[in-house]
Formats: structure tokens, C-alpha cells, sequence
């Protein structure tokens, strides 16, 4: 599976993560809507390979950056109740490797929270690759996952009337990532 032929454009090579033009989002059910949220701080790489089978990423989230719009909650969630910013102040994800199936593209790795780490697979998309005002090159790529936040040990929730709870366990994760060549 050629690069070339895949993703025109986009060469063999370091591609790093421009944070200020990139973005990691996330949602989760609370109460009866879905409160969305991004981190604001993360960096990583992307190292692409001539065949794509071969291509490689990595990324650190600052947990810490969490910004959901309400200083309260954000303040919880930072609690060791949830995400425990002091003890975990990173989540990380390594990649094992990108596949094709079905038309679609998935980046397998290992995401690590709380300090557990377990396998995910991100669909991702390729947005393209051009020339910026400054002389550089940059791809872009879009990427997303579910995942349920108890298989990293993330627990916390109070019971509402009924059977309800206040959270759902399943988190989205979504990923627009600009990438410049370096």
C-alpha cells in the first residue's frame, strides 16, 4: 500500500502535530445532552513511511488543559475522582500501526489514561497536504473513537432517579490534526 498512491501529497518523513492549528475534542452524555469539551495542550508526531502499513504516531495530551466551559466541572474532572491531573498529568497514544479495511483507514494503538493503557483503533481521514504562507508544507487529518471511560478505571458517577446516571461511559474522541513536515 504505496503512500503515493494513497495520499498524494503526502510524503515519507517526520510530520509534526501544529497544536495551534489543530485540535482534540471529546463528548460525553450528561444528564440528558452531551457535554463537549477539548484539551488544549498536546503535542506529537506523525512519522510516515513509504508503505503506509509502516507509518507511525505519537501524541501526549496535557490532562491538565481539560476546558469543557465551566471552571467547576473542569475543576472536578481534574479531581482524582475522574482524570487525576496529579498523579496522571498525560495521557499518551502510541501507534501500532495503520490498516485499510473496507475503504476506510484506521490508526491502531495503545491510549494510556489513568496510567492504564489499552488498544484503540481511530478511523482517520486524510484532508490533504499544501503549502502554508511560511514556506512549509502541511497534511491535514481528521480522526475519531469511542471508547468507554471504565475500561481505564474511570468510574465516577451519582445515580439519578430511576436506573439513569448522570454519565454515560461512552467518551467520543475526535482529532483534526495539521501536521507540518519537518
Amino acid at each position: 500500500m504505496s503512500i503515493a498512491t494513497i495520499a498524494p501529497g503526502l510524503t515519507a518523513g517526520t510530520w509534526n502535530i501544529d497544536p495551534t492549528h489543530s485540535e482534540v475534542t471529546f463528548s460525553i452524555r450528561h444528564l440528558m445532552t452531551k457535554v463537549r469539551g477539548s484539551f488544549t495542550e498536546f503535542s506529537g508526531s506523525v512519522q510516515i513511511a513509504e508503505d503506509l502499513a509502516g507509518s507511525t504516531a505519537t501524541a501526549e495530551i496535557k490532562v491538565a488543559s481539560l476546558d469543557t466551559r465551566n471552571a467547576d466541572r473542569d475543576a472536578h474532572v481534574r479531581t482524582a475522582d475522574v482524570l487525576d491531573v496529579e498523579n496522571h498529568p498525560s495521557m499518551t497514544f502510541n501507534t501500532k500501526g495503520v490498516r485499510a479495511e473496507g475503504g476506510e483507514y484506521y490508526l491502531d494503538g495503545d491510549l494510556t489514561i489513568k496510567g492504564v493503557t489499552r488498544p484503540v483503533s481511530l478511523t482517520v481521514e486524510f484532508n490533504g497536504v499544501a503549502e502554508d504562507p511560511w514556506g512549509g508544507t502541511r497534511a491535514g487529518f481528521s480522526a475519531e473513537t469511542t471508547i468507554n471511560r471504565k475500561d481505564w478505571g474511570i468510574e465516577f458517577n451519582v445515580p439519578l432517579k430511576g436506573e439513569g446516571a448522570l454519565l454515560g461511559d461512552k467518551v467520543n474522541l475526535q482529532l483534526e490534526i495539521q501536521a507540518v513536515r519537518a
